[in-house]
């Protein structure tokens, strides 16, 4: 229970402050929303943005999540500090080097790089894609040092300063984009971009500090903890260039959509990843330190048993926020972003790619939980070969499905693919470890549902009975926060009527914080 406590308190940091980012992220939409729609202008900041984000998943995605944090955690929990650290500041300095080298080539080929990730794009569209490329390369190497610092403070359990991190970021771009945005346009939102990703970096520093800042400037290949995290990343690095690759092709496909398919899959996608970036991320994150310290001293009933409590937990969480986004798709896309450029026509096509995203939001979710398991077990090959799988799997499916659904085919040929891997990695990890205490994860899973969908006609009902009154903001807000309201309290209500252990467990939370 004490092991629980301590999850639940790290998640609470990171839930709370993710909170804030994520509804400072939803303003940062809004303005780009309203000032310039869904339409090209839009289009081209979200296909610039990709290849710094490629690049960062390549970098933080795999080496940090796969590699770093489970060696680095693993140093810590066998009292190696120094050790820990000789490594750390190694893969510091290679990867601002490497990093350096990455954004002086993406400056020389950018259009080249451009190309391959809309290829469609002609005209001033592409000309605008290049010029924010441009812009937005150099945020590349904070990215990357704000990944790792984050991870070696994870390590030593500390939360708070990288969530903090995070929402000075979204406030910066924000900043930028409300009043630069008259004077300099679309230019405003990746500037903000580059400033964000400095602070961010220059908040976190401080707190690594007091745990005894000991970075070094030596580059040391043959540590024994590099050559460990080298063997972990590189298959790694494989399964993202490859799931990397297959967020590009689908873009590509998107290019040749009609104007503002991009920005629509882009909010949809935005509005998914609020559940899954909020509870998903906030347990997965703070599971990850303890799960890794199990697996390093051999304690593996317990690892099961916190592989377990995280995949119930975020399916608690989870499935009812699936079908709030499901049932209440346009009511939320219109509260939140229509007005200014963004037209009615715009919040249909939005939503209707979110009710598609959100149906392999279960999938993926619990897939953040699982792929930590592999990553704590120091094996990172077994992920990469289901996304070399999956590649293939999402290629078809969204060439099959954008004939008939356009934009939102993209979105079902995502969650399909999600639920997909998340089904092969459970099987392949309940064959590495044993049993994962599988009855009690799909009892807990099947409670969570029916109270879901008995959630999600209260809320569709609501909703649909204050329609009358979404004609202005006013009456919108009233719409969906009554529906949510009305929801949650029917979910609360069933989950303890159910005796679900995780509703009881909240609620006894709940009391001793009251």
């Amino acid at each position: 229970m004490s092991t629980r406590k301590n999850v639940a308190k790290a998640a609470g940091i990171i839930l709370v402050m993710g909170i804030l980012s994520r509804i400072l992220g939803f303003v940062r939409e809004q303005l780009l929303a309203v000032k310039f729609g869904a339409t090209g202008i839009s289009d081209a900041y979200v296909a610039a943005f990709t290849i710094p984000d490629f690049l960062y998943n390549l970098l933080v995605g795999g080496a940090l999540s796969a590699a770093f944090i489970p060696v680095f955690s693993s140093y810590l929990a066998k009292n190696e500090e120094d050790e820990a650290w000789k490594m750390a500041s190694t893969v510091i300095n290679l990867v601002i080097i490497i990093m350096l080298v990455c954004i002086g080539l993406g400056f020389l080929f950018t259009p080249e790089l451009v190309k391959l990730v809309a290829h469609k794009f002609t005209g001033e569209r592409l000309n605008t894609t290049i010029k924010l490329t441009r812009i937005m390369l150099p945020a590349v190497l904070f990215t990357g040092l704000n990944g790792f610092l984050m991870g070696m403070l994870n390590s030593y359990k500390h939360f708070l300063t990288p969530a903090l991190g995070s929402v000075i970021y979204n406030i910066v771009i924000i900043l930028s984009g409300y009043f630069l945005a008259g004077k300099l346009g679309i230019t405003s939102f990746a500037l903000g971009v580059v400033a964000g990703m400095i602070l961010n970096f220059t908040v976190q520093v401080p707190s690594l500090a007091r745990y005894g800042l000991k970075y070094r400037p030596v580059i040391d290949i043959s540590h024994p903890g590099v050559v460990k995290m080298a063997k972990l990343m590189v298959p790694t690095l494989l399964g993202l260039a490859v799931s990397q690759i297959n967020l590009i092709v689908n873009q590509n496909l998107a290019s040749g959509l009609s104007e503002g398919s991009i920005m629509a899959l882009r909010l949809a996608n935005r509005l998914m990843y609020l559940p899954l970036g909020l509870f998903a991320a906030a347990i997965s994150m703070a599971i990850f330190p303890t799960m890794t310290s199990f697996a390093a001293r051999g304690e593996m009933e317990n690892f099961k048993k916190s592989v377990a409590m995280g995949i119930k937990s975020i399916w608690f969480i989870i499935l009812p926020a699936e079908v709030g986004l499901i049932v209440l798709s346009v009511p939320i896309v219109r509260l939140l972003f229509e007005m200014g450029a963004f037209t009615p026509e715009m919040t249909r096509a939005t939503a209707g790619a979110l009710v598609f995203y959100s149906l392999g939001l279960f999938a993926h979710s619990a897939l953040q939980i699982i792929l930590r398991g592999f990553y704590s077990l120091h094996d990172t090959l077994t992920p990469v070969t289901t996304s070399l799988i999956t590649i293939f799997l999402n290629y078809i499916l969204n060439v099959t499905f954008i004939s008939y659904l356009g934009h939102r085919g993209l979105a079902l040929g995502f969650s399909i693919t999600g639920l997909f891997d998340f089904s092969i990695l459970l099987w392949l990890f309940r064959r590495k470890v044993g049993k994962i205490y599988g009855k009690d994860i799909l009892v807990s899973g099947l409670k969570s549902l029916m109270a879901s969908l008995l959630m999600g006609v209260v809320a569709y009902s609501i909703a649909h009975y204050l329609s009358g009154i979404a004609v202005t903001k006013h009456g919108q807000l009233i719409q969906v926060g009554a529906a949510i309201a009305g929801g949650a309290l029917v979910y609360a209500a069933t989950t303890l009527f159910l005796k679900m252990e995780e509703a009881m467990f909240f609620l006894n939370l709940i009391r001793r914080k009251v």
